[in-house]
């Protein structure tokens, strides 16, 4: 039972620090300033509102009974006396009865107490009005086939203080959750930042402007991220400096492997080491290619659609279809991005005659989708296949001219931006490769 009210208060309860900080603050103020009222309305504002009525009816009866002991003497100087007195002002209306129309309202307190002090004394002999004046009640009383109408102040049954006291109870409220939210601001801004700095990083971006900032645990995780991104920086740079230097320096040897091989006799096994010279600088190339941008590249605003156009131009156009979609912009390293998917096209036309390529929009990622109409490859071999330097010896593995890298280093453009890249079978029976990048 617990477990499905947790379930449900997950759903209803806002997921932002900010808003549930703001219901643990408001939440309490909110409850007490509603106890108060209600203790207030019930213990003294309607006790109150009902003893100035009942006082106001028994006035008003009075008024009622001397005017049936002798209406024409003493009707004068009852109205003198009541307005001098009371503030009413009284009418003797002969001939009329009293209106059909209901005009009290049922849930107003006003109306609700004065209606149950009227109907003991006077049964259905009487109607009032609390709507047609601001400031005044107009009551009419049935008393042998005339009508007494008594205006009187609204005043006299409700009191007026309470409009001061609900004022002064939730203008204080009202200001306490205004200065609430401006701290509560101020205290989950730096978790904010913090947040998105975390987020820029993961999907590669380089985070300059981070500074440690609200109550000291977040300054000191702000600067323990700080840190730890400086030394994942650091790393990063000197695996790729290394690595791109191991590559360079490889470069010397193998060019004079291939003088050495040009000069041999046997050019049979000459051109057969030469290819594989070949294949080893092409592998070195492709990786000081990706290294160098990686390092050097800044983020910036990739327009999708013309992006992939502009890699389709260079193709036949009857071996593609292109289906662009709106204006998609991600954020990114233009070029890394444009070799991934030029490596998963090049693929495609490599063990196939034709692809398809669509671009999509989903909610909050732009989907790159490349289908051949080749081989394909064997599900228990999708995850293989992202491996550096592995090669499938049957289907797509026929291909000459690769070197294992393409899908690996697709992947890791792909991972270092934040996105995903997943493998399926094409309608064609062929490889679908279908890439999504946060929008």
């Amino acid at each position: 039972m617990s477990y499905g009210l947790n379930k449900i208060l997950k759903k209803i309860l806002p997921k932002r620090l900010f808003y549930r900080s703001l219901i643990i603050v408001a939440a309490p103020v909110i409850i007490l300033q509603l106890t108060i009222s209600i203790v207030f309305f019930d213990s003294i504002w309607i006790k109150a509102n009902k003893g100035m009525t009942r006082s106001l009816v028994g006035e008003v009866e009075t008024l009622v009974d001397a005017y049936r002991v002798n209406n024409k003497k003493n009707i004068e100087f009852l109205t003198t006396v009541y307005k001098k007195n009371f503030d009413y002002v009284i009418n003797i209306k002969q001939n009329e009865l009293l209106p059909e129309s209901r005009s009290d309202r049922r849930f107003s307190p006003m109306d609700r107490s004065l209606r149950r002090e009227m109907k003991p004394i006077f049964g259905n002999n009487y109607w009032f009005d609390t709507v047609t004046y601001i400031d005044l009640v107009d009551l009419r009383i049935s008393v042998d086939e005339e009508i007494i109408q008594v205006f009187f102040p609204k005043t006299r049954i409700a009191p007026s203080s309470v409009r001061i006291f609900v004022l002064w109870l939730i203008l204080p409220s009202v200001l306490l959750i205004l200065i609430a939210i401006i701290f509560l601001k101020n205290q989950t801004r730096p978790i904010v930042n913090l947040a998105k700095a975390a987020e820029r990083f993961g999907k590669g971006e380089s985070v300059d402007n981070l500074r440690p900032s609200g109550a000291l645990e977040i300054r000191k995780a702000t600067f323990e991220f700080d840190k730890m991104m400086k030394r994942i920086n650091r790393h990063l740079t000197q695996r790729s400096e290394m690595l791109s230097g191991i590559s360079h320096d490889l470069r010397t040897p193998l060019t004079r492997l291939k003088l050495q091989l040009a000069m041999m006799d046997r050019k049979e096994t000459a051109n057969k080491m030469a290819e594989d010279i070949d294949e080893m600088e092409k592998m070195l190339n492709d990786y000081l290619q990706y290294a160098k941008s990686q390092t050097e590249e800044k983020f910036s605003k990739i327009n999708i659609n013309n992006l992939v156009n502009n890699i389709l131009k260079k193709y036949d156009p009857s071996k593609y279809n292109f289906i662009p979609n709106d204006q998609i912009e991600v954020l990114g390293r233009e070029n890394l991005i444009k070799r991934c998917i030029l490596n998963i096209v090049e693929n495609g036309f490599a063990y196939g005659d034709k692809i398809l390529v669509e671009v999509k929009k989903s909610i909050n990622s732009a989907l790159v989708i490349i289908e051949d109409n080749g081989p394909g490859i064997p599900k228990n071999e999708y995850s293989n296949v992202f491996r550096p330097f592995y090669r499938i010896d049957k289907s797509r593995g026929l291909n000459k001219s690769g070197v294992g890298l393409g899908l690996s280093v697709a992947q890791d453009i792909i991972k270092s931006h934040g996105g995903n890249i997943s493998l399926s079978e094409s309608r064609y029976k062929g490889l679908l490769v279908k890439i999504s990048l946060p929008l």
